[in-house]
């Protein structure tokens, strides 16, 4: 995400390293260069203009402070610019209505149907009472879609196979809403191939019968400047509350993320980063821009690994720490939550530095499974004493048998043991010093 216009912006800013002063030929080379770097990335012309010229107005008009470099100055400017480009603050959806109803809006193939899904599965987990309804009366197997991903999340699902009215449905699932106790409603509607006119009505007729707190219009991020385009259209008819941006994982230029906020005058309020139900983030001005600058990302690190992992599994890990048994089947249980925070490449990429430094670098989505499939090829009892496959007189048998089992080579078998061992030396040194630590504090 945004790989190609941070490397862009990156080396506009570096023509302002180690330069003594900010004056008018530097800034407008450096200026040059980042506008386009944000046409490359299919940012509106307009909106890449008017954002180069407060960046250029804001360097000319300030002094340099003592220690603090051109280059380092005009950073935080392009910083601030970007922050106010994509929407200042993050904007929370409406909670306002009861039952408080979300439609949700856009053109087919946009992602729609998997963020209803996904939203559900976030305000469960903000013990928000959900029900899923399925307005999309046109698209094949859509319905069901639907109901998979509510099954999937334990949301239920509203529906009426049999009925081809979309203003019926959703009112007769508020009824039924209000009966069963259901606080929050999120109807998926109907997508279309383009902005057609009779399809647009009945998204209008839609919301006129429902009065949702709550419109988003759910956006292809890979599109560019055609989503800007279509959330006018969308827009103009609906009047919609906030952008969803779906699909960041992919290899978007970025251009919507930048465009959208200014051209219609509606808050980004969410991202889609995968096809799993969890990946789905509250959209942060301030924290895309710091990734955009390679700046990291280390808040969202932070509330992903908190979501990830469990409570009570970290306290019984950490003990296991305290007193020098960590196990394979501990290293495995890590693996595994880890892998619920998301991308490995995205995550790294959170770590301030490191953005540039993964650039190049490949981690496939499955990059764990040779390391589950070794260590879930060991038997429990082995998995409890690493000591039987580290050493002892049958440990090359079961490393034999454990690249047999795992489809992997027993060189593979021995690297991830050797790396074990290494980490079990480092915990052990961390105990040693923590113990250290008490012993000098008691004197």
């Amino acid at each position: 995400m945004f790989e190609n216009l941070s490397e862009k912006i990156d080396s506009a800013l570096r023509n302002l390293k180690g330069k003594g002063k900010i004056n008018e030929i530097n800034v407008a080379d450096t200026v040059k260069e980042i506008r386009k770097a944000l046409i490359d990335a299919d940012v509106n012309y307009k909106v890449a203009k008017d954002f180069t010229d407060r960046v250029r107005e804001q360097a000319l008009g300030q002094k340099v402070i003592i220690a603090v470099e051109p280059g380092q100055l005009l950073i935080k400017i392009v910083y601030d610019e970007l922050v106010t480009l994509m929407g200042t603050e993050k904007k929370d959806i409406s909670f306002a209505g009861n039952p408080n109803i979300i439609l949700i809006a856009g053109l087919q193939g946009s992602g729609k149907t998997t963020f209803s899904g996904k939203l559900a599965n976030y305000l469960k987990k903000q013990n928000k009472n959900v029900l899923l309804v399925a307005c999309d009366i046109y698209r094949p197997a859509a319905i069901e879609q639907l109901k998979v991903l509510g099954d999937s999340v334990g949301v239920m699902v509203y529906a009426e196979p049999d009925n081809k009215n979309a203003v019926e449905i959703a009112q007769n699932a508020i009824k039924f809403a209000k009966e069963n106790n259901k606080q929050t409603i999120i109807i998926d509607t109907a997508g279309r191939l383009a902005v057609d006119e009779k399809m647009m009505n009945e998204i209008a007729e839609v919301k006129k019968a429902v009065n949702p707190n709550e419109i988003l219009f759910v956006v292809d991020a890979m599109t560019g400047q055609d989503a800007v385009n279509t959330a006018k259209a969308f827009n103009e008819k609906l009047d919609f509350n906030g952008v969803v941006l779906t699909k960041l994982d992919g290899d978007t230029r970025g251009g919507a993320a930048l465009s959208i906020r200014t051209v219609v005058d509606k808050p980004i309020k969410f991202v889609g980063t995968g096809e799993k139900m969890d990946a789905i983030d509250v959209f942060y001005p301030e924290r895309m821009a710091s990734r955009i600058l390679g700046m990291g990302d280390v808040v969202t690190l932070v509330e992903k690994a908190q979501n990830a992992f469990d409570e009570k599994e970290a306290e019984r890990l950490n003990k296991q720490i305290r007193q020098n048994q960590f196990n394979f089947e501990d290293f495995l249980s890590q693996l595994q939550q880890i892998k619920k925070m998301g991308n490995i490449k995205d995550l790294i990429g959170m770590i301030p530095g490191m953005g540039k430094a993964m650039k190049d670098v490949d981690i496939p989505e499955d990059s764990f499974k040779p390391i589950e499939a070794i260590i879930q090829s060991m038997s429990l009892k082995e998995r409890k004493n690493p000591d039987l496959v580290i050493s002892g007189n049958t440990s090359g048998n079961r490393r034999k048998r454990i690249a047999d089992g795992s489809g992997t080579s027993v060189q593979q078998v021995n690297n991830l043991i050797k790396q074990f061992v290494e980490m079990k030396k480092v915990i052990k040194k961390m105990n040693v010093m923590q113990g250290a630590g008490k012993f000098f504090k008691k004197k």
